[in-house]
């Protein structure tokens, strides 16, 4: 677990700050055959800079996650391991915190629905249901691979091969 009373002031609110305007915490829903129900679904926090260098800085003091590279020179850092986002990224957002209204807000949600995940809900019905309203009003409604619609589709009917995958 990380010791975040061991992270230095000036590091922990930069960082903070930086993903308070850059950063995004999110849920997404993946269709698989192989798993109990029909959906995968995976919190991630990530942030995205041509800079590396400044990702290096979440990598050493969240001490999780990884930094990866597009092809049009982008690097980002994410972190989409549930343990560490519950562990490491959760604890330094609770005490580093966002100034925005906006940052807040989804973090609080982000904190929803990783405690219903750590309970094994989101493998029932009513879980996934919570987790797609709590879902609903993160980062602004977003853009999704997939609507509440399908998700709620291929619930309800799981033994149908989906075409979007």
């Amino acid at each position: 677990m990380l010791q975040v009373k061991n992270i230095p002031l000036k590091i922990g609110y930069y960082l903070a700050g930086f993903v308070d305007g850059e950063g995004s915490f999110n849920v997404s829903f993946r269709p698989r055959e192989d798993y109990k129900i029909p959906w995968k679904i995976s919190l991630c926090f990530n942030i995205s800079q041509r800079d590396r260098v400044i990702l290096s800085l979440y990598k050493k003091y969240l001490n999780c996650g990884r930094i990866r590279s597009r092809k049009d020179g982008v690097f980002y850092y994410e972190v989409n391991n549930l343990t560490a986002i519950m562990e490491n990224v959760i604890p330094f957002f609770n005490r580093f915190n966002f100034l925005s209204a906006k940052k807040k807000r989804d973090f609080s949600k982000f904190k929803q629905i990783a405690k219903i995940m750590k309970e094994g809900r989101h493998l029932e019905l009513g879980g996934i249901n919570e987790i797609m309203a709590i879902r609903h009003e993160m980062n602004d409604g977003g853009k999704r691979r997939y609507s509440e619609e399908e998700i709620r589709k291929l619930l309800e009917n799981p033994q149908r091969p989906y075409a979007g995958s």
